[in-house]
This record gives structure tokens, C-alpha cells and sequence, in this order.
């Protein structure tokens, strides 16, 4: 199975976990407001959204930079010179409704002026 089909598996498992957890949450609060109803599906969303944001972030190009060095040579901010990859680090993010999304990225570092660098994402 590729990036793209795992990518839709946990998607999809996911939005049934979502799915579920709102069925059970309408059988424990049967006279809620249209107010608390859309706030429990708000809820709900923004996990999928994090599963969403994750997964397209880390398939983008922008992660990877063995693929920016196949072109033109990844080159620091600060100084020009070109950066060594250094192995892959995580960072964690937080995207709308607090959920963390976790970033493996390439990290690579300036030899002149040891100035760290992730790709963007």
C-alpha cells in the first residue's frame, strides 16, 4: 500500500471513529442544542482535520530535502552555504481545536555558520 492509500485508510478510519463517537455522544445527550450539537461536531472535525493537515504535510515535497538537493544544492539562510543533512527530526505543531500534529522533516545544518534548518511545512 503507497503514502496516498495509507493516507485514506486512517482517514477514513478516522471519520468512523468520529462518526461513532458522535452517535454515542447524541444517544447520552438527547435534548442538546443546535449550539452544543455543533460544538460536539466541531469537536469531532478537528481531529480529522489534524489527520488531514498531517498526512498532506508530511506527503509534500517540501519535507524531503534529498528531493530540493536533486536540483539546485539546499543552501542556509544566514550565510549561502550549503547545508549537510543532518537526519530527520520531529516537530509538533497544534492546529485548530488544540489536536498536535506531529512533523518528521529532514533537518539539516550550515557547516560555516551552524545554523539549523527544517524544510518548511
Amino acid at each position: 500500500m503507497g503514502r496516498r492509500e495509507d493516507a485514506a485508510a486512517r482517514w477514513k478510519q478516522t471519520a468512523a471513529v468520529a462518526r461513532e463517537e458522535l452517535d454515542q455522544w447524541r444517544e447520552a445527550h438527547p435534548s442538546a442544542t443546535f449550539v452544543e450539537i455543533e460544538a460536539a461536531v466541531d469537536q469531532r472535525l478537528d481531529a480529522l482535520r489534524a489527520r488531514a493537515v498531517q498526512d498532506l504535510a508530511l506527503a509534500t515535497r517540501a519535507a524531503d530535502l534529498a528531493d530540493k538537493a536533486a536540483g539546485a544544492p539546499v543552501r542556509g539562510p544566514t550565510c549561502g552555504d550549503r547545508l549537510v543533512r543532518q537526519g530527520t527530526r520531529r516537530r509538533r505543531v497544534l492546529v485548530r481545536g488544540g489536536h498536535p500534529v506531529d512533523l518528521d522533516r529532514d533537518y539539516a545544518v550550515c557547516p560555516a555558520c551552524a545554523v539549523g534548518l527544517f524544510p518548511p511545512g
